[in-house]
């Protein structure tokens, strides 16, 4: 798309098209121009509608973080597969269902607690991404608007989340402090953990089992069918992807000295630091309270003792800036007094007030040595960006004119990588993730042909790709030759499992057919180990037994014999001897200990059949096909592979 950009934009069509794009938006106005007509929801709930635009958002959010956790990039067409589509837009349906019936409450926060609430959260976060002016210390919407635009939101988009949020926190939070789970339920979790079961269980010795011999060709390509799935390699492809850098770049660029001259002068007001000072302000209720106010102030009287004689707190102001200061008037005082003077009664716009000036800081120009670093890794930066884009240019001229993707790279002097064949998830034939490779990169590799190139891909700042597809590896099970030794050792590890497996049932059997346990275990070449005082609060201590032996011994009753695997190749016959409900003394102590959890539990168990109902209640609507349009997923050839699937499967239903 680039690409054609470029091309069109040296043609004489560009400039009567440009010159049309302009009349109309002198005539209907640039929103008119771009938004047209609006697309039909993912989500409608109630008067909610949630667009494909803003299921996108959610949705590469989700994206971004699982990555960031897992390392490992997801398609849309894995997000299908694994079914995470579905989730993200039950979960959005959810949460739409219950701001749209909290809404019809009326439950709403006002516009200033909603306003605070933003400036507390935009107060708390790093330095660098904080929203505030660094001169003047004031919010500064455009840098809160850009900061909102990283994370794909919008000021209105955010606080109407935000709105939510703090309705339904305030709905919740009150149903939670009147709402205590009757003590039964905490008494009954208490003696569920409590309860201890008395294990008596012997092993199977693999020494008595006859060892399995090496499996026929035959029964491998047999094992190999009935685990296709598992076996069968995924398709890889050999990639060239050319990649134009700035940041690569920036160490190239050489900074001229009256280029930064040039760019301090410009800035240096703004790189300038203003004098901040700290005050105490005192709130009066009328004039004649105020000069009094003033009058022990300036005597040296402590603030805080001079505010409660009129029920007041004093406002504490430090290291501020005239201009974040709100009140204008007070500003205007503050600043044209002394360390330690006090000001007259000030009516301000905010009320009738005195301040008291404890400290001040006065302002400092910049030199060009203290921003020298600051402003020449700009310049860096511009330059590289110029020379990254240059070599775009010279690319796309050279591709143009015949050169493949290869041979255009060398010619524009941009880096070129040529993969070893990589699966669509960015992993080598290891399993090993390749460097450097990024989901937009995989996505436009993976929906190639052989042989195609892509158009050159801008991702922003200075960074450009475009890739080739060298060579394509179909999906398909390995030649028995070359997954031999492995192929054998799980074949025989599995035979041995299965033996084992056999001989536990067969001896459990002859202990529920009436043969004593030391007796069997004897025959076995084993002996009977008893473990008392299994509970499942204890349960941890006991790991040692195997999570299945574990699971059978809680879901046996007294006296059932039970064969059980009891660890990667170990096999077990137990019996569950006895079963012991817990002490009084301590059922009691644990069910008080465990209220509060239980209360928890049960506010969770209702919130998310408030969410349900509230679902029914507003005959919430979703649009599985239109959010699968929204994050990239070709809808119509997921319809075809399904229609072709279940046909398929009705064949074979059939023939069965």
């Amino acid at each position: 798309m680039l690409a054609g950009f470029r091309t069109f934009a040296k043609s004489p069509f560009a400039v009567i098209l440009f010159g049309l794009l302009i009349l109309s938006f002198a005539v209907f106005g640039i929103s008119d121009v771009f938004n047209g007509p609006r697309m039909s929801g993912v989500v409608s709930a109630g008067s909610r509608t949630v667009s494909a635009t803003d299921f996108k958002t959610r949705y590469e959010n989700y994206r971004k973080e699982t990555e960031r956790r897992s390392g490992e990039a997801l398609t849309p067409d894995q997000a299908v597969e694994r079914g995470v589509d579905r989730q993200i837009l039950q979960e959005i349906a959810l949460q739409e269902s219950m701001a749209a019936v909290v809404e019809k409450f009326g439950i709403r926060p006002s516009d200033k607690l909603i306003g605070n609430i933003v400036r507390e959260q935009m107060s708390n976060l790093h330095p660098n991404q904080r929203p505030f002016d660094p001169i003047t210390g004031k919010f500064d919407p455009k840098m809160y608007e850009a900061l909102l635009r990283e994370n794909g939101l919008t000021p209105d988009s955010y606080q109407a989340s935000l709105s939510d949020e703090i309705a339904q926190t305030h709905v919740f939070t009150g149903v939670a402090n009147g709402l205590h789970a009757p003590s039964i339920y905490a008494a009954l979790q208490a003696a569920y953990g409590l309860e201890s079961r008395d294990l008596a269980a012997f092993a199977i010795n693999p020494a008595t089992i006859e060892r399995p011999t090496d499996p026929t060709d035959a029964q491998l390509t047999t094992f190999m069918k009935e685990n296709a799935d598992r076996l069968t390699r995924p398709e890889t492809r050999v990639l060239s992807i050319m990649r134009v850098s700035a940041q690569a770049l920036e160490p190239s660029v050489t900074i001229n000295p009256a280029d930064v001259q040039k760019t301090f002068d410009f800035r240096k007001d703004t790189l300038a630091t203003p004098e901040t000072r700290s005050l105490v302000q005192i709130l009066a209720p009328d004039a004649k309270a105020a000069a009094v106010i003033a009058q022990r102030l300036a005597k040296g009287d402590q603030p805080a003792v001079v505010a409660s004689a009129y029920g007041k707190q004093p406002v504490i102001i430090s290291d501020k800036p005239k201009s974040a200061l709100p009140d204008r008037k007070v500003a205007d005082a503050a600043f044209s007094l002394a360390v330690g003077q006090v000001s007259p009664p000030i009516t301000g716009n905010l009320g009738l007030s005195v301040v008291k000036v404890t400290k001040i800081t006065p302002g400092a120009g910049p030199t060009l040595e203290s921003v020298r670093p600051q402003i020449e890794a700009e310049l860096r930066t511009q330059g590289a960006q110029a020379k990254a884009y240059e070599q775009t240019e010279a690319y796309q001229d050279a591709h143009d004119a015949g050169s493949d993707l290869v041979a255009a790279a060398t010619k524009a002097g941009a880096m070129v990588m040529t993969t070893a064949p990589i699966t669509a998830q960015g992993a080598d034939q290891t399993g090993q993730p390749i460097p450097g490779l990024t989901p937009d990169i995989l996505k436009t590799a993976f929906d190639l042909s052989a042989g195609g190139e892509s158009e050159l891909v801008e991702l922003g700042k200075g960074e450009y790709y475009a890739v080739k597809v060298e060579k394509i590896v179909p999906a398909a099970l390995p030649a028995l030759a070359d997954v031999r030794p492995q192929l054998v050792q799980v074949w025989l590890q599995n035979e041995m499992t299965e033996r084992l497996r056999a001989r536990a049932e067969a001896m459990a059997a002859r202990v529920k057919k009436g043969e004593s346990m030391d007796a069997v275990a004897a025959s076995a070449g084993s002996k009977v180990q008893r473990v008392p005082g299994i509970s499942r609060e204890n349960a941890q201590q006991h790991q040692g037994l195997g999570r299945d032996l574990l699971l059978a011994t809680f879901n046996a009753k007294p006296g059932d014999v039970f064969a059980s695997r009891a660890g990667q190749m170990a096999f077990v016959v137990a019996k569950l001897e006895t079963v012991r409900t817990g002490k009084i003394a301590d059922m009691a102590r644990i069910t008080q200990a465990m209220r509060p959890q239980v209360d928890q539990g049960l506010m969770r168990d209702l919130g998310e059949a408030a969410r349900l109902g509230a679902q029914a209640r507003v005959k919430t609507k979703t649009n599985l096909t239109l959010a699968r349009q929204a994050i990239g997923v070709d809808t119509d050839a997921l319809a075809k592979a399904e229609a072709a699937q279940n046909s398929a499967g009705k064949t074979g239903a059939a023939k069965k």
